[in-house]
């Protein structure tokens, strides 16, 4: 689950964090009264939204005036910056900054740690640093949940030195704490600044949080913000579907979780593009393959679907009645393959003899089928 800019910093601020002080604006007034509060010669009105890039995009401007702040709120309020629309402003009293930095901490499933990722050359452009300057990038971590004292002070030397050395080492320390009390998988600060006082403080942060852990976690649970998250996969998830929409055009209906991420795994191997990660669970039945039907061509652009399925709990037969029952029920112009193995396969694929569906025996012949057809070639 992530969350927003303003609610990282609230953490932060409980993790005695140092941050810029600032105002959530829900309107233009408010962002206004927010200045008026803020009482600062330079402040800087910020889009609240889940997704990078919102400086290049014009989603952070600075203001000097009632004018300026009021200017800037009415153009970035409403704005789109990568698909997700601003409903919200944060009014954040501007910083006198010396040095840029960045730093985060992360759940590391390579190395089986908690991993702390760092470099001098914090900003905007931190990806281009890690893609044409990878030496400028620190990596170390812990796995014994233990705080890497010695590499962590190394890396504050290396991000400011000097008098920024402390406080850098401070808030090292303060948020792999954070991280692990709130459960999360990761805590950014882009950028970590040294002021011309020599503070060092977040100037920005972003946090995202496990949420298979916030049965522990109840008072984090009312940061999600629905307006950020794609209705579809809230509404599937509510059906008890896994769903999440992709980029690519063959959409993909699995049971399984494993199974699913190796179908995607497949698809691209054999060069195909997959639209939708979609698990329909260990307990399917017919109604939940036409809900699954109904989010994997909600998009228009899928161009053939492919069911996967090994029955172990879940059984073929109620999948195959379930596809029936949608192309009973639903305008289905795309071709679909099918692969049916394990609890009750036969019964299933007798119950599809003579439809539409494009049946196939192995995985591999599965995947290869459905990418051919989504091209408008022969399978």
């Amino acid at each position: 689950m992530n969350i927003h800019e303003y609610q990282s910093k609230s953490l932060f601020q409980g993790a005695e964090i140092p941050v810029p002080e600032g105002r959530l604006a829900l309107s233009v007034d408010e962002a206004v009264a927010a200045w008026a509060e803020l009482q600062a010669p330079l402040v800087a009105v910020k889009a609240q939204v889940h997704i990078g890039g919102r400086g290049k995009a014009g989603g952070v401007k600075l203001a000097r005036s009632e004018d300026e702040v009021r200017e800037a709120a009415e153009a970035i309020l409403g704005m789109d910056i990568k698909g997700h629309t601003v409903h919200r402003l944060w009014i954040e009293k501007g910083s006198d900054i010396a040095r840029e930095a960045y730093l985060s901490v992360i759940l590391d499933r390579t190395d089986k740690s908690i991993g702390f990722i760092a470099s001098s050359e914090g900003g905007m452009d931190i990806e281009e640093v890690a893609e044409s300057t990878p030496d400028k990038i620190l990596r170390f971590g812990s796995n014994d949940y233990t705080f890497p004292e010695e590499e962590a002070a190394k890396a504050a030397s290396e991000l400011f030195g000097g008098e920024g050395v402390a406080g850098a080492l401070d808030i090292m320390r303060k948020l792999f704490q954070l991280f692990l009390d709130k459960d999360l998988q990761l805590a950014e600060i882009n950028p970590l600044v040294l002021t011309g006082d020599g503070n060092v403080i977040a100037l920005d942060g972003k946090i995202t949080i496990d949420d298979n852990a916030l049965m522990r976690q109840p008072d984090l649970v009312d940061l999600r913000d629905l307006n950020e998250d794609n209705p579809a996969e809230i509404e599937a998830k509510e059906k008890g579907l896994a769903f999440i929409q992709l980029d690519g055009d063959i959409g993909c209906m699995v049971n399984g979780a494993g199974l699913a991420m190796a179908t995607l795994d497949m698809i691209k191997l054999h060069g195909g593009d997959p639209a939708n990660f979609l698990d329909v669970g260990g307990s399917s039945n017919p109604e939940k393959v036409v809900n699954a039907f109904r989010y994997i061509l909600s998009e228009g652009r899928v161009k053939a679907v492919l069911i996967n399925i090994f029955g172990g709990i879940t059984r073929c037969d109620d999948i195959a009645k379930g596809i029936l029952k949608a192309f009973e029920t639903m305008e289905i112009t795309v071709p679909v393959v099918v692969r049916l193995a394990g609890t009750n396969a036969e019964e299933g694929k007798a119950l599809l003899q003579g439809s539409k569906l494009i049946p196939a025996s192995t995985f591999s012949e599965a995947v290869k089928k459905t990418i051919s057809l989504g091209k408008g070639e022969d399978a």
